[in-house]
């Protein structure tokens, strides 16, 4: 199923299954139990993140290019950091370049993005998928100027500025991703394509991620997991490339769909 979050004509958020045409069905039910497709159609006002995250957990230089474009050396354990909740944009809704803590520096970054499902706490590789909800596409929009020079040697400042996370457009469950680390993964920027590469390039796989996070901690279900970026980001070009008011940005991963945000200035 490819699970959609969406605000009806009348103002409520209900869910709903995107079929293969486009078309949605409204869906009963809870995202972390029973789902029922009504086959009735979904009224679509507004498309919203396929679902209010309680956890953003990131992580850094998971990708072997992406690595070795920075000159980084590959990281013995995964690199985490964090976004928080308020960082969460709707696909369509625009990421607004920071005014008030001011960035010129603001980067793309294609990511596949893991949802737990249940309470997941010291998970063996081998049961980690059990634990995945679904996947969906994420923007992992990154202040480099913030994240390198101005962050006191934390990502986080750089990193969770509003609307520096976008997610969707669907969240797809695992029966239609059996193998997430076998996925194409892109971005397009004003219609060039800046990144374009496979999950299978991960240095630790999203199992891995799972075990490795959930190691003497609770994850919760709506835990949403970045699992990192291939190469071709903006910082790392020579001369480098960066996002500027009246862009667009698409993510693109096989299997779920496109995540497009406008570019704006933060307004004041």
């Amino acid at each position: 199923m490819k699970i959609i979050r969406y605000r009806d004509a009348e103002g409520r958020i209900q869910l709903g299954n995107r079929r293969a045409d486009g078309s949605a069905t409204r869906v009963d039910g809870d995202l972390f139990g029973a789902l029922r497709d009504t086959g009735e159609p979904a009224h679509v006002a507004k498309l919203l993140t396929p679902l209010a995250p309680v956890d953003i957990l990131c992580i850094g230089l998971n990708y072997r290019r992406h690595a070795a474009e920075g000159n980084n050396p590959i990281p013995e354990f995964p690199v985490l950091f964090m976004k928080n909740c308020g960082a969460v944009q709707n696909p369509g809704d625009p990421i607004y370049l920071p005014r008030h803590l001011k960035s010129d520096a603001v980067d793309y970054e294609c990511e596949l993005a893991v949802v737990i499902g249940k309470p997941c706490r010291n998970v063996a590789r081998a049961a980690a998928l059990d634990y995945v909800l679904g996947y969906t596409c994420a923007n992992d929009v990154s202040a480099r100027d913030w994240q390198i020079k101005r962050g006191g040697g934390q990502w986080c400042r750089g990193k969770t500025f509003a609307t520096f996370a976008p997610l969707g457009p669907c969240l797809v469950t695992p029966d239609e991703i059996p193998n997430p680390n076998e996925l194409a993964i892109k971005t397009v920027l004003n219609g060039q394509v800046m990144q374009d590469w496979n999950t299978n390039d991960m240095i630790f796989d999203v199992p891995a991620l799972i075990e490795f996070l959930s190691g003497s901690t609770l994850l919760l279900p709506g835990t949403v997991i970045l699992t990192g970026t291939p190469h071709g980001v903006g910082g790392a070009r020579k001369p480098p490339v960066f996002m500027k008011h009246g862009d667009e940005v698409t993510i693109e991963i096989e299997r779920i769909g496109a995540l497009t945000n406008p570019v704006l200035d933060e307004p004041a």
